[in-house]
This record gives structure tokens, C-alpha cells and sequence, in this order.
């Protein structure tokens, strides 16, 4: 290839998961936030310097919607509730959360560059367990707290930002000691540059310069939604969930709902898109098309499996380049393969090498690229990568390698930038493929998402959920279930998976598996059914049940009055702290402090200890105690009700039956309760697994009233995650303690 320029696809694909909290609408996570103000403006930004440099940015539509719900319905996550309060208003908690995630960042390029923000880092300890935080955070002033506060929102601000902005500029140099108004002003700059993101990229779309594609709407996988089973297309010895996930319907609503969002933005429809994780089937492509789209794109060992021929050697170099850089076509939709090679330089390698050895390296593979191909036709490399979280590892937030590579292409005759239409508008479709594989990015298959016993139970929870939600809308067909049917889409979403199973790891997994579940929660709740215990129990393996602080030691005999009569009738019971045992979906300030119990030979004991006294509670509330093992039951109690007494109910046929009343139970300071194991049929060695949930308000939905279950609203779940555990003793259970 001499004559013809070679052309560069350069395709940012910028997303986060979904995280708002299914129950409150208060983010779990903060990422949307503090990418917004570091990588989604100034990634477009950047290019105004460049006009000659042409890209692709792919925009997820649950991203968009994110960001507009911080721009303007004033929502928040739990990072920037904590970040604007008074270190001084703080609760013990409070501190300790800040103090354990408010160095979640890039060491070496976000916090070492604030010098007093690195010695709050070694002042937390960058090794620690959490019994670390609780005695650290003693050590922690409140002048601490709120530098830590304010660096750490101002690390997540680009350099761009803060070195043309003199308040910005006047804050990274005042380095320490700043004050809530130097915190005030930080977070409303930072709300102004969350405000200018889709306005900036509405402008640069009426340039020319970009181009904006889009994925379905909460980034699922399309083809697995379409049917689990073709993962065994990839990969034959898959296991696979135990119930079939075959919903081509909801893959092609997800494709419908990311079109009609995006028109709703931009005002226009997309002409590409980047299928989530480049996961594509042929009847996959064949639905994309269906809604208009023209392009899409995927890597290049989708290629490779689809033509049955390796593209590159053993060694990874190429020795089909021709087949590589142009686009093919299926079903009358342009496919872009994308480089995998130059696309993970830039993604994984380059961050760690200096400037100008990385551009140059990139230049002198683009170069050896276009010697290598003949002078046919017009070549195009797609470089495909993640647009916002490669940068943190590069210093300067990649703005200097950034500016030197589009500064090297501008000026170098010898290669043109292009966005993905403007190729295949002037070069056409490409080469008709006879088939697709069934792959994604990764591998060319889908183990990340579906195989691992916590991938397969997830999809068996999804499939579960929404043939519980289909079922219902069959024997409801007037009841709006609109927004349970958004919650499933949300659920169907790829983040949840990619944390599950043994490939990936993060600090914050836990709220992944939270918010997953919820999402799966939320179904039930809006069609006024129990949720399922299942979805109480987290995913994760290592996370589900809860261990107490103290183990039950020997038998106790407590009496049932609602108060602590002797400090010795509950001591050799177990018991939990609640905090302790709780989520980040449940991170409110808690009713319950700890929950106590224990058993001798005949009955389970349990004491929920409230933070403040039952008796001091003007509200009517109801305790219920649900066992999950080894039957299902539950039983209520109203704190109003004269004479106290509790109601044993069993579930026959998805109706809860009154079994008997149980009448050793109080509640005055602390509530107790004694159940005898013949009454929840458990046996010497059974295992009873059981939670308490304190609601308030209202009648279970669906339930005949002279049932008298009460569900109403869920005040606090104990645990918030899993559940207890305890084996029922044999009668010489205390003599064997002994030994």
C-alpha cells in the first residue's frame, strides 16, 4: 500500500453499570460522577485542538440516563452524601466508610501527585482489615476528614480542568487545611463540568468530527439474552445454568429502548453499534439491523473463528492482514473487526512507558500495518477500547500520549482518521460473510458471563424472576408492571456477571451482587408478592452466611419478658452486630443494634436489641422471623397487639396458612421469642437458617385479610445479606462442649 492513506478507526466506547438503587434511587456507586468529571468531557474536549483527527465515541444509553440523573434530578450516591457533610456531623460509621473508600483511585498517578492526600494514605495504612479502620480512624481529626473529603473529589477532576480553572488550580495548590467553603465550591464545579458533557458532545456531533453509536440500553449480553445455550457454540463442555435463558424478545426491546433514547438526546437515530462486549450471533446481528443499524463492531477473533483461518501466527503477527482491515457484512449490516492488538497498547501496555516511546511505537505498527498491505482497496484498523478507564494509569490522565498521538497523525499524509460511517460512505459495506460466530471480545466466547456456579445461578435467579413476573401480568393483565419490567432489563445487564466467577476481582463486588439481586427484588415488590429467600442470600460464595462475633456456647433458659432480667440468661447465646453483618444497600441508620440467640434442647431462642427501646417507638411495627430451612415459615408479630402473642404460618401454594399461635413472646425494651423446634420441624443436627425483617404500614399485597399477614414496608432486614445459621443440639449437647 503506497498511494492510498491508511485509515484509523479510533472507537471510544464509554459506559458504566447501572447503579442506582433499585429501592432508595440513591447511587451505590459514585463512577458516573467522578468519570464524568475526569474522562467523558475532556476525551471529546481534546479533539477542538485536532480538527483533523475524525472519531467514533460509543455512548451507552444507562449511562446517558445517569447522567442526566445527576445533572438534573439532583441525585446522589453515598460518596457525595458523605463528601457534603460536616466532618464535624459525621457518625463513627460515617468516618470509618470515608476513611476505608476514599482512597479508591490510582496510587501511583491520582494520589501521589497531592502530597497531603499520599500521607493520608499511609496515615489509613495501605495494607489494612477492617478492625484496622475502626482503630485508625480514632487517629483521623476532622481537618483529616475533610481534606480527605475534597482531594479525593478533586483527584477524580481532569488535569485539563483543574489547570484552566484558577479556583481549581488555587485548590491543588493549597494542597491541605481547606474549609467547607473550599469544599462547597469544589462540588458545584464539579456539578458544571457533569453539565456540560452531553451539550459539548451535541456540538462536536455538528462538526463532523465525531461520531456517536450506541449499545442496547443496559449493556446485556444480546446473545445470551437471545439463548443461553449458544454459549455452547464457543465453547462445547460449558456447563450451563440449570434453567434454559432464551428471551429474544428482550434482546431486541433492549436494542429498540437504546435507539429511541439516543434519538430522544441527540435527535437523530445512530447509524452504529457497539453490541455489549462485542457479543454478537447471527440472529443477533439480523435483530440490529431490523432497527436501522448500518454498522457494528466486534474483535477480530470473531473473524478469525467465523472465516475457520487464524488471522495472526502463533506469535501474534499478522499474516492476514487484507481479511483484517475492512469491514465485512452480515445480514446487510457493516461489521468493523477491531484490532486486538493496538487496541489492548493503548488499553493495558502504553500507560506504563514514556510518551513519546508509546507514540512512536503505535506510528511505527501502523506503519508496518500499511507496508504490508496491497494497493487493492482502501484499509481501515479499527482501534476499539474502553474510553474512560485506561486513563488513571496513564500520567496526566493520558492527555500528554493523547495529544502526541493525535499530533503525529495530523501531521503524517501517510494515514487519515475516519469515523466508522464515514468509511463505509466512501468504501462501501464490505465482503459478504456466509456466516457469524457466536463470540465476544473476549476469547471469542462468553465464560465470563455465563459457566462459573455463581454466573449460573445468577441467570437461573433472572430466569426464575421474570417467569414469576410473566406469570403474574397472565393472571393481572390490567396492573401496570412497567417498572418491574425495567428492572429485570436492568438485571440483564453484563456487569453483574463480570464480577461473578473467579476472572475478576474489585473492592466493591459486594454491591454489585447487592444491586443485582435488588434489581430482582424490586420485581416481586412491585407485583405485591414475597420476594423469595433466595434473593436475600448474596451470589457471591464466599459472602453467604454470616458469622456472629460470639458462637453459642451452651444451652440458655431465658425469660420471655422484653428485657435484659439478668446479663446472664442470654450469655452463653450468640449474637450479631447488625452494622457489621450489613450491606451498602441497607447503609441508613439502622433500628435494630444486635440480634442474640440460642437454644437449649427443646426451643430456638431469638432477641432483637433495638438501638432505642421498643417501648419508646410510637409507631406500630411488625417483627417477622422467616424461616427458609429446613421448612418454610414465618412468623409475625405486631408490636400493638394485647395480649402479645406471635403467628406461626406456612406456605401452601404460594398462600400463607395460619399453622398456630405462638404465645411465649415480648417485646418492651428489647423483643423476645421462644420458638420450639417441633414447630418449625427441625430435628437434632437440622440446620435452621432464618432473617428478621421490622416493616411497617400496610397489608401484604394480594393477601385475604383474614390472614392478617402483614407485610407493609420494609424498615430493616437482619441480616441485610444472608442469613443465620444454627444447628439444632442434641440433648447432651452442653457435655460435649466440655470436651
Amino acid at each position: 500500500m503506497t498511494n492510498n492513506p491508511l485509515y484509523i478507526a479510533f472507537f471510544w466506547h464509554m459506559h458504566q453499570p447501572y447503579y442506582k438503587d433499585p429501592f432508595t434511587g440513591v447511587y451505590m456507586l459514585p463512577w458516573v460522577r467522578l468519570h464524568g468529571t475526569k474522562d467523558y468531557l475532556d476525551m471529546v474536549k481534546i479533539l477542538e485542538e485536532f480538527p483533523d483527527i475524525h472519531q467514533t465515541f460509543n455512548l451507552v444509553p444507562s449511562l446517558l440516563e445517569q447522567l442526566n440523573d445527576y445533572t438534573e434530578n439532583s441525585v446522589k450516591d453515598r460518596y457525595l452524601e458523605l463528601t457534603l457533610l460536616n466532618p464535624s456531623d459525621l457518625t463513627e460509621e460515617d468516618r470509618q466508610f470515608i476513611i476505608e473508600n476514599f482512597f479508591l483511585a490510582n496510587w501511583d498517578n491520582m494520589i501521589k501527585p497531592f502530597p497531603r492526600y499520599y500521607k493520608l494514605l499511609l496515615k489509613r495504612g495501605v495494607r489494612f482489615t477492617k478492625s484496622d479502620i475502626v482503630r485508625v480512624s480514632k487517629y483521623f481529626t476532622d481537618s483529616d476528614i475533610r481534606d480527605l473529603q475534597v482531594l479525593f473529589n478533586l483527584s477524580w477532576i481532569d488535569p485539563m480542568f483543574r489547570n484552566s480553572d484558577p479556583f481549581l488550580k488555587d485548590l491543588f495548590e493549597k494542597e491541605k487545611d481547606f474549609t467547607e467553603e473550599d469544599k462547597q465550591l469544589l462540588m458545584k464545579k464539579q456539578f458544571e463540568i457533569l453539565k456540560e458533557i452531553i451539550p459539548e458532545y451535541k456540538k462536536m456531533a455538528q462538526t463532523g468530527q465525531v461520531e456517536y453509536s450506541v449499545t442496547p440500553f443496559y449493556h446485556p449480553i444480546l446473545p445470551l439474552l437471545w439463548d443461553t445455550d449458544i454459549a455452547r457454540i464457543a465453547t462445547p463442555d460449558i456447563k450451563l445454568p440449570k434453567k434454559r435463558f432464551s428471551h429474544p424478545e428482550d434482546a431486541v426491546k433492549q436494542i429498540k429502548m437504546a435507539v429511541e433514547y439516543f434519538e430522544k438526546i441527540f435527535g437523530y437515530k445512530p447509524a452504529g453499534m457497539w453490541p455489549s462486549e462485542g457479543s454478537v450471533s447471527e440472529d443477533v446481528v439480523r435483530a440490529i439491523g431490523a432497527e436501522g443499524i448500518k454498522w457494528i463492531a466486534t474483535d477480530e477473533e470473531v473473524l478469525s473463528r467465523t472465516l475457520g483461518r487464524p488471522l495472526r501466527s502463533p506469535e501474534g503477527h499478522l499474516i492476514d492482514a487484507p481479511s483484517l482491515y475492512k469491514p465485512h457484512q452480515f445480514s446487510n449490516v457493516s461489521i468493523f473487526f477491531r484490532d486486538h492488538k493496538l487496541s489492548d497498547l493503548i488499553g493495558f501496555v502504553y500507560s506504563g512507558w514514556k510518551t513519546q516511546k508509546a507514540v512512536d511505537d503505535f506510528m511505527d505498527r501502523l506503519l508496518q500495518i500499511r507496508n504490508t498491505l496491497p494497493d487493492d482497496r482502501a484499509y481501515v484498523v479499527p482501534v476499539i477500547l474502553d474510553g474512560e478507564n485506561a486513563w488513571e494509569y496513564y500520567q496526566n490522565d493520558g492527555q500528554d500520549f493523547l495529544r502526541g498521538l493525535y499530533g503525529a497523525l495530523s501531521n503524517d499524509s501517510r494515514f487519515k482518521t475516519v469515523t466508522m460511517s464515514e468509511f463505509i460512505g466512501k468504501h462501501g459495506y464490505g465482503d459478504p460473510l456466509l456466516g457469524l460466530h457466536a463470540g465476544s471480545w473476549i476469547n471469542a466466547n462468553f465464560k465470563i458471563w455465563i459457566g462459573h456456579e455463581e454466573d449460573n445461578l445468577a441467570w437461573d435467579y433472572l430466569a426464575q424472576t421474570r417467569d414469576d413476573l410473566e406469570t403474574f401480568e397472565k393472571a393481572n393483565p390490567d396492573r401496570d408492571t412497567s417498572e418491574a419490567w425495567k428492572a429485570i432489563y436492568a438485571a440483564e445487564g453484563s456487569d453483574w456477571n463480570w464480577w461473578y466467577g473467579d476472572e475478576h476481582s474489585t473492592e466493591t463486588q459486594e454491591d454489585f451482587d447487592e444491586l443485582f439481586r435488588g434489581y430482582l427484588m424490586k420485581v416481586y415488590r412491585v407485583i405485591g408478592k414475597d420476594i423469595p429467600n433466595n434473593l436475600f442470600i448474596p451470589i457471591l460464595l464466599e459472602d453467604r452466611k454470616v458469622i456472629p462475633e460470639m458462637q453459642i456456647r451452651g444451652f440458655i433458659y431465658p425469660k420471655i419478658d422484653g428485657q435484659v432480667t439478668t446479663y446472664f440468661e442470654w450469655f452463653q447465646a450468640a449474637h450479631i452486630d447488625v452494622k457489621m453483618s450489613g450491606g451498602s444497600m441497607h447503609r441508613s441508620e439502622s433500628l435494630v443494634s444486635t440480634i442474640h440467640y440460642g437454644f437449649n434442647k427443646d426451643n430456638l431462642y431469638i432477641r432483637i436489641d433495638p438501638v432505642t427501646p421498643f417501648i419508646d417507638l410510637e409507631e406500630q411495627i411488625f417483627i417477622h422471623v422467616n424461616i427458609f430451612h429446613p421448612c418454610t415459615r414465618r412468623i409475625v408479630f405486631d408490636s400493638q397487639e394485647t395480649p402479645p402473642k406471635a403467628t406461626l404460618y406456612e406456605k401452601s401454594l404460594e398462600e400463607w396458612v395460619i399453622v398456630k399461635s405462638i404465645q411465649n413472646v415480648a417485646i418492651k425494651d428489647i423483643f423476645e421469642i421462644e420458638i420450639p423446634f417441633p414447630d418449625i420441624n427441625a430435628k437434632e443436627n437440622d440446620e435452621i437458617h432464618f432473617s428478621v425483617d421490622i416493616l411497617r404500614n400496610g397489608k401484604l399485597a394480594g393477601a385475604p385479610k383474614e390472614q392478617g399477614i402483614f407485610a407493609g414496608e420494609s424498615m430493616e432486614r437482619c441480616p441485610c445479606r444472608g442469613h443465620i445459621t444454627v444447628i439444632v443440639p442434641s440433648p447432651d449437647y452442653e457435655k460435649l462442649m466440655w470436651y
